[in-house]
């Protein structure tokens, strides 16, 4: 297909957005290395003195702050209160403080509120093992949540521990495991809602009663080094979830759960995932936007070095019908497929409900949206699939170097592109039509 208008204009924003995020060599034809740009250039990190301040900083540290001390017990019983005791200790320290979890030691948490601002930087050292509260009658007061660190600045998390969300009690009771239940939710593990300057580095989260974390109106934030794990058909267990988060990078992540492996949604803008290994899971997704006739707004997002195996998607950009606002500037580069179905798909009629969703006029925008370097194998007979709005079709939406086969031997993938203004670059496999 002769390349259209569009691509020039396409192209000149990608440059400047690859060129804000790092510079990608090349150094063979199987070879691809990262190599961050200086702080002075980059668009996600323009606060890089600050985090580097941070680290040459954190060793020494001024005082710590042990939960034990505070009355802790890690017997089985409520240590909530130990923990806001240890916390506000901290967050009103005048001189910074690292607050310890110990190692070997397992804690049990009802639903917490960890708030800022704070007087000091803080590290929160998890050591030992965080477990949630497994009676449901725990969360009345508020489902949604049950760690939640807001409104903190300057903040760390890390140590090398657990956090257990417990999510058994909560998975057989969802309405997607037993559909004659009605569909209430269930908690988040860990919510960090308006944090600035953060880190969240080597942690493991464990069986979440629903997502795993979610970072939310927050900027510049690097969660790096995370294990995230879930059973296959643990209901709505997405692993990372952005909403309303600029300037974030994701990055050495293995996420294996029973939703996304990354899920980010309206109000997200600079956001890179690289070195993330996914599966089981439902892939890497872009939305849903658009729900209710809401408005979504989604741009410059770089996924970039990720294998994913056995999930229900690969790379995926999902809005429902009916909404506005855009999904654009976005690049899925570098990525292996392993039994994958769906390995690349944009669906804006999507409809996660029992009725079928009626047809409608307005969507959420697609446009700019670049497949670079992207095999392996695909589960389902569609390999690329565009399914995209009649009246608002996906522009700008360029594949390079794809070489997608079918898992089934002697089968043979295939492409279905509807209301898609494509290019193709390199050797293309499964085409459109």
């Amino acid at each position: 297909m002769n390349p259209p208008s569009f691509l020039l204009s396409f192209f000149l924003v990608l440059t400047y957005f690859t060129s804000c995020l790092g510079v990608y060599h090349e150094k063979n034809s199987h070879t691809v290395s990262y190599h961050s740009l200086p702080a002075s250039s980059s668009l996600l990190y323009r606060k890089s003195r600050t985090w580097n301040r941070h680290r040459q900083q954190a060793r020494g540290y001024a005082s710590s702050v042990n939960v034990d001390e505070f009355g802790a017990k890690a017997d089985g019983s409520d240590d909530s209160e130990a923990f806001k005791k240890a916390w506000n200790k901290g967050c009103s320290s005048s001189g910074d403080v690292v607050i310890i979890v110990p190692k070997n030691r397992m804690y049990t948490l009802k639903p917490v509120t960890f708030s800022g601002p704070c007087k000091s930087r803080i590290i929160f050292k998890i050591h030992g093992t965080i477990k949630a509260s497994a009676k449901t009658a725990d969360y009345a007061r508020d489902r949604s949540h049950w760690i939640v660190f807001q409104n903190v600045e300057n903040f760390r998390v890390k140590g090398g521990g657990t956090i257990n969300g417990s999510g058994k009690i909560w998975w057989k009771n969802s309405c997607k495991i037993n559909e004659s239940l009605p569909c209430i939710g269930a908690p988040t593990a860990v919510t960090f809602d308006e944090c600035k300057n953060l880190i969240v580095s080597n942690l493991k989260f464990l069986n979440a009663q629903q997502m795993h974390l979610s970072f939310e109106k927050c900027l510049n934030v690097r969660a790096l080094n995370l294990l995230v794990i879930a059973p296959e058909k643990s209901p709505n267990t997405d692993g990372i979830h952005v909403t309303g988060t600029q300037n974030i990078r994701i990055q050495n992540c293995v996420i294996r759960t029973g939703d996304d492996c990354i899920s980010i949604v309206s109000g997200s803008k600079n956001v890179q995932a690289t070195d993330i290994t996914c599966g089981p899971g439902h892939g890497i997704s872009i939305g849903s936007l658009g729900a209710g006739k809401q408005e979504a707004r989604v741009s410059n997002v770089f996924v970039n070095r990720a294998t994913l195996s056995g999930t229900t998607n690969g790379v995926r950009i999902k809005t429902w019908q009916g909404g506005s606002g855009f999904a654009k500037n976005i690049v899925f580069q570098n990525i292996a497929l392993n039994n994958v179905s769906n390995p690349i798909i944009i669906n804006q009629n999507y409809c996660d409900q029992k009725e079928p969703c009626k047809e409608q006029r307005s969507a959420v925008q697609v446009s700019n949206v670049m497949y670079r370097n992207i095999v392996g194998t695909s589960a389902s007979e569609v390999a690329v699939k565009f399914d995209c709005s009649k009246t608002f079709p996906c522009r700008g939406v360029v594949l390079q170097n794809i070489n997608l086969n079918s898992q089934e031997s002697g089968e043979r993938a295939t492409a279905s592109c509807d209301n898609v203004n494509f290019a193709k670059r390199g050797s293309v496999s499964p085409q459109c039509s």
